[in-house]
């Protein structure tokens, strides 16, 4: 089988023993790779109703299609777990050499089940693993422990996924790092911490073969040719922190715990001022032609020194959410988050919701007593310090850190069962997941499409912003062509997410990110690399049944038509602000989005699956689990 090695290594942590589970074309033919073949990984081995804390939560790890060919942005690898945040789905994916490197071991996937007794680094050396003692890299950020691990092994191929500071301790929006690279969101680093898993090395020796070369290098070289022009010169020049401007303009830039969608100070975070006065350089991932990934440092006051790569996501949270306006800071933060190995996102999202939470007098000055500061100290918006200092508590879990560390859902509803406050308003996540960077009050079709998102308040897993915010249709209104919309545009995601590809290549191959230029062009690059023959329609079914696998998951686990919701201040508390002031998504809104939505996709008013879909779909063992 071209393209794949047809194998999958499974790993015992508690007996430290390992078995080989050979699998079929016409598995990889429906599963492909990245979030839609670990979601099936997970399906197949995790323990029904299980804590995601728990040995019964497997570690799902599944290569890209593309990984270790000259396809431009395809060295990707999924990962999945159970979510310690939401209970559901968790997928991620992460990019750059881990995923090159474990495909040329002959391994297309690996599966972890258990939990060792002591910190361990198990490290795939092609067909062998050896589980190394991790206990010298504990408190190791999780690049210093990819470095250490190089040296240690004496060889600067091992790649290596690791967690930091942040998943030992068990915060629940941990993330796996690797190559400065984040399989970020819904807490796979505290799965790691729970299993005393440390790191996961990879150091492979061989090749990857494909049917046809020739097709295969051409159509590379077309798109990286194509990769260098116009169509990407919005991540090239500034990278995605271009979106600050553009967001704070049409009133959709979260600020202060997405009270607001226009900051005040936004030129003073923007991206045009992050180039200016902080970049210093732009790196790319394996595989990459474009190099989106803006470097920046602090450069002055008690924070100079810090250095990491920025992203818009990253950039909104730590910043606007939280009133601040001073880039250092916000590059410390990012920076803390990075090397701690949590996620930015979540990360600022929850300092915002304790600022508000003490700017209400939910919490006192005491409440954020500390080493740092014995007498606590004020943590409103704006104050930047505290946005540091919460940070490094939240990784170590110092205090009310602990709180913190559970994440905006678990964090306020414990403070108001313990304090009789109603924190959970604003506390803003959708299904235990942090929301993104874009206010769904003035953005009606995206909001359906994160309520009723697997993985959670995600931006990436849907892309139903594109047509409000391009204008294709009123994004301050609802009509009966939102569902359909919610629905093509998180398959067309999915596509991307399963093969995968960085969906910043979408438009190199026609100037148009849609499925008429991308899928031939996608089907074509299948076939050269595999020998299938895939077409249009085969294409579109990938991101289909990608997302089928996440939902059925969810069905599995519990979940039901109420859980697919909007947080309490999208729907209640309008903005005064900008371009979107005035606006919420009411419950009649969105009931009728979710019935439209549920029906697009061929499922119950209750949003199940029937059981003749998943089989149309080539899922027959799912349709007898859940389908109805």
């Amino acid at each position: 089988m071209e393209g794949y090695h047809g194998k999958i290594l499974h790993i015992d942590l508690t007996n430290r023993t390992t078995w080989v589970e050979d699998k079929p074309e016409v598995w990889y033919k429906t599963y492909i790779g990245g979030v839609s073949m670990a979601a099936r990984l997970l399906w197949e081995n995790i323990e029904t109703g299980c804590d995601p804390l728990s040995p019964g939560n497997p570690i799902c790890i599944a290569n890209g299609i593309f990984a270790g060919t000259p396809v431009p942005v395809g060295g990707k690898y999924g990962l999945a777990s159970k979510s310690p945040l939401t209970g559901y789905m968790g997928d991620s994916l992460s990019g750059s050499w881990f995923s090159v490197a474990l495909k040329r071991t002959g391994w297309d996937g690996i599966v972890l089940h258990g939990a060792s007794d002591s910190w361990v680094n198990v490290f795939v050396d092609d067909d062998r693993v050896r589980f190394r003692d991790a206990e010298k890299y504990l408190g190791m950020g999780t690049f210093e422990t990819e470095e250490s691990i190089r040296e240690d092994l004496m060889d600067d191929q091992v790649r290596s996924a690791t967690i930091g500071p942040a998943g030992e301790n068990g915060v629940r929006f941990a993330n796996v790092t690797n190559d400065g690279r984040q399989a970020g969101r819904t807490g796979h680093g505290a799965v790691w911490g729970a299993k005393k898993l440390k790191a996961l090395s990879v150091r492979g020796t061989q090749g990857v073969t494909v049917a046809d070369p020739e097709t295969l290098m051409q159509m590379s070289f077309d798109i990286t040719e194509a990769a260098q022009g116009p169509h990407t010169s919005k991540y090239r020049l500034l990278g995605t922190v271009t979106n600050v401007l553009n967001m704070n303009n049409l009133g959709l830039l979260p600020t202060r715990n997405y009270q607001e969608g226009v900051f005040e100070d936004a030129e003073m975070v923007s991206g045009e001022y992050l180039e200016e006065h902080h970049k210093v350089k732009k790196i790319a991932c394996a595989q990459c032609p474009i190099a989106c990934e803006q470097v920046s440092a602090a450069n002055q006051g008690l924070y100079a020194g810090a250095m990491t790569g920025i992203e818009y996501e990253c950039l909104f949270a730590n910043g606007p959410n939280c009133g601040i306006n001073d880039l250092n800071a916000i590059i410390k933060m990012i920076d803390t988050c990075d090397r701690g190995g949590m996620d930015a996102m979540s990360n600022g999202v929850t300092v915002s919701w304790a600022m508000e939470s003490f700017e209400r007098g939910v919490f006192t000055k005491e409440d954020f007593r500390c080493e740092k500061y014995p007498d606590g100290f004020e943590p409103y918006f704006g104050n930047a310090e505290a946005g540091v200092t919460l940070t490094e508590m939240i990784r170590d879990r110092e205090g009310i850190g602990g709180l913190l560390s559970l994440g905006t859902k678990r964090a306020s509803e414990q403070i108001d069962q313990e304090r009789g406050t109603e924190s959970t308003q604003w506390a803003m996540h959708i299904k235990g997941l942090e929301n993104p960077g874009y206010d769904a009050r003035g953005l009606k079709t995206f909001a359906l499409g994160l309520a009723v998102g697997t993985r959670g308040g995600c931006h990436n897993r849907s892309a139903a912003y594109d047509p409000d915010i391009k204008g294709q249709v009123d994004r301050f209104s609802v009509d009966e062509t939102r569902g359909r919309l919610a629905k093509s545009t998180e398959e067309y995601a999915a596509v991307y997410d399963t093969l995968p590809l960085c969906k910043f290549i979408r438009r190199c191959f026609t100037g148009k990110a849609d499925r008429a230029g991308a899928w031939p062009a996608i089907a074509k690059l299948i076939n050269a690399t595999t020998g299938w023959d895939f077409d249009y329609d085969a294409v579109d079914l990938i991101g289909e049944r990608a997302h089928t696998m996440k939902k059925a998951f969810n069905i599995r686990e519990g979940w039901t038509r109420e859980d697919d919701h909007l947080p309490y201040r999208w729907q209640h508390e309008p903005m005064t602000k900008g371009a979107s002031a005035g606006h919420v998504v009411t419950d009649e809104e969105l009931e009728y989005l979710k019935d439209l939505y549920y029906e697009a996709k061929g499922w119950t008013e209750e949003g199940l699956i029937p059981a003749e879909k998943l089989m149309e779909l080539g899922m027959d063992d799912v349709a007898e689990e859940i389908g109805v």
